[in-house]
């Protein structure tokens, strides 16, 4: 694998980690055992990451391999009462993959909302709901009431809701 391809591989990894854990979880419905077999299932990616082909799809790549870890590790952990057939794993992890792909189409939509909203907009949902600042923090770092900041937030959410509305259903007609 070339330096470029390694860091190419590097960064696919690590944008798709918080996917890869809930497609895991949704498959073991325990979040430590979720963690664990996401620890182990980044070591065989790694170890594994001169299979990947470059331009296929990479997605669906560390979801089988994450998929045969956890089939591994149940196969493990036999003495631990089993929640649901073996059986139902491809169902659940079909499941799984299109609730992923139906999350990422609901970003794409919340994405293409914000973009459309004003810069002070941006800027007061992304102090709030990235940053976790409270309203009195950010009312006094841009100098105005917390009751004005909280009618700010309470119109862009409405606006967000309405653009998220209108572009599911044009999407869905």
């Amino acid at each position: 694998m070339t330096g470029a391809d390694e860091t190419e591989f590097i960064r696919n990894l690590t944008l798709n980690q918080s996917r890869l854990y809930a497609f895991i979880l949704s498959l073991t419905g325990n979040s430590a055992r979720a963690e664990d077999i996401l620890q182990d299932t980044n070591v065989v990616l790694w170890q594994k990451s001169c299979e990947f082909t470059p331009g296929t799809n990479f997605t669906a790549w560390i979801f089988k391999v994450a998929y045969l870890q956890v089939m591994a590790h149940r196969q493990r952990s036999n003495r631990e009462k089993i929640i649901f057939d073996s059986g139902m794993l491809p169902d659940l992890s079909a499941e799984a993959g299109e609730k992923l792909s139906d999350l990422e189409s609901q970003q794409r939509t919340l994405q293409q909302c914000l973009d459309k909203l004003s810069e002070r907009q941006r800027d007061v949902i992304r102090r709030r709901y990235s940053a976790g600042a409270t309203i009195k923090k950010i009312a006094d770092e841009l100098a105005l009431s917390a009751d004005a900041i909280k009618q700010l937030l309470f119109r862009t959410r409405l606006a967000l809701i309405e653009c998220v509305k209108r572009k599911t259903a044009a999407e869905n007609a």
